[in-house]
């Protein structure tokens, strides 16, 4: 029987690992994840996901007991805490220095700079003075973004002096303590979602997005279509990335901006991806990343030689409503599909609710808010709680096709 302990995340890589003759110690906080998670797990212990030494102090009893085969985690807040615990058990896995190499974006491109991979400008800046003298220098527009931001939160386009002190004060304002300024990059966003065992990198699914004017993604479709003349270059791009931050094991998500120059690297995470992409994967090529996650590394399954061809396509899209509290959710009579509605007076324990119960469905929804309740701006993509619908296709624009006419038959409305 192997022992892991997964620190933080989403529950829907633990389901089954019994059954795979995996033992899952989950470390989470306390109140942050579904209970029922439990019925998955040898035990559940609770520590600050993000403080490395309080992980370690739970674990190390335990290892000392009977020792982890890995620590792994799905969430990027807690991947520097649980490189950590890896380097100081001396397991496999991700260390803490790959781990930060991803998370700190100016190291990100310190790295790709010593390694002669995807030229982008940029700086790390300390002032709002210092911002615009990079954007003098730069003569185009740039952007500012935390160092270390997830989900594309406080990111601002900038093309005048003035526009870069209002975003360094909006910044500030976050508490947002060390910036970077990057040329921005012009060109569609897409994705590589890859797997790596022993150092061997392979890149599985490509995906691409549709965003607003804040970056923020609202639709992920796959196989990406755009990316396909650059698709070779991209796989290349994405392992000698790999190679160059030092990552040898388990899921990575690269996202990369395709410029008329050819592929830039935008960021990764050495994880799985977020919005419901290894469920898209699943269906567009099926390969089960949520399941490699658990026993590719400990060689219950083994990752294929070469990229996987698509077998179809498939898409996710957030409902989009308008800001504001909702007055009614109508759903048209002819929608005939798998769809669920959140109970009145719950909260969703994780941001895809019902995810895994939709894998048997080609088309599903859900429908995340009830009247009453407040439909956020969409300033991150954590704002992208009213519901979703995702799809199966024959390729990605059928799917997206289907996710469309799902999305045109549900209607919020709010004031």
């Amino acid at each position: 029987m192997f022992r892991i302990a997964v620190v933080g995340g989403r529950p829907a890589p633990v389901k089954g690992a019994r059954e795979l003759g995996i033992d899952v110690v989950l470390v989470h906080e306390e109140g942050n994840y579904d209970p029922a998670i439990g019925e998955h797990c040898e035990r559940i212990v609770h520590a600050p996901i993000t403080d490395g030494p309080a992980i370690l102090a739970a674990l190390r009893p335990l290892h000392e007991e009977r020792p982890f085969d890995r620590v792994i985690t799905t969430t990027e807040f807690a991947a520097e805490s649980t490189g950590h615990v890896v380097d100081a058990l001396g397991l496999p896995g991700v260390t803490e220095a790959t781990a930060r190499a991803l998370k700190d974006k100016a190291l990100t491109r310190e790295l790709l700079d010593k390694h002669g991979l995807s030229p982008v400008r940029y700086r790390t800046v300390r002032s709002a003075g210092e911002a615009a003298e990079f954007l003098a220098e730069v003569g185009e527009r740039v952007v500012l973004k935390p160092a270390d931001g997830v989900a594309s939160l406080h990111i601002h386009l900038v093309e005048t002096a003035e526009q870069a002190a209002k975003a360094w004060d909006l910044l500030a304002a976050a508490e947002v303590r060390s910036v970077i300024a990057e040329e921005y990059l012009e060109g569609p966003v897409v994705s590589v979602d890859s797997f790596s065992h022993d150092g061997r990198h392979v890149p599985i699914g490509y995906s691409e997005y549709r965003m607003n004017d804040r970056f923020v993604e609202w639709e992920v479709s796959t196989p990406s279509r755009v990316a396909v003349p650059h698709l070779d270059e991209l796989r290349d791009l994405t392992v000698r990335f790999l190679d160059a931050v030092g990552l040898t094991e388990g899921p990575s998500h690269s996202e990369f901006v395709l410029t008329p120059k050819g592929p830039r690297v935008l960021e990764s995470h050495a994880r799985l991806a977020g919005s419901g992409a290894p469920e898209l994967v699943r269906r567009a090529f099926g390969c089960d990343l949520n399941r490699w996650f658990l026993t590719v590394p400990l060689g219950i399954d083994t990752l294929p030689d070469r990229s996987p061809d698509p077998i179809g396509g498939a898409a996710v899209r957030f409902f989009t409503p308008e800001p504001g509290k909702v007055d009614s959710i109508d759903v048209d009579d002819d929608l005939d599909v798998e769809l669920r509605r959140q109970p009145v007076g719950e909260v969703p324990q994780v941001f895809l609710p019902h995810l895994d119960d939709f894998a048997d469905h080609p088309v599903a929804a859900f429908i995340a808010k009830n009247p009453g309740e407040e439909v956020p701006p969409l300033l991150t993509v954590m704002d992208c709680v009213s519901g979703y619908v995702i799809a199966s296709g024959t390729d990605a624009d059928d799917a997206v096709a289907r996710c469309e006419a799902v999305n045109s038959r549900i209607h919020f409305r709010t004031n």
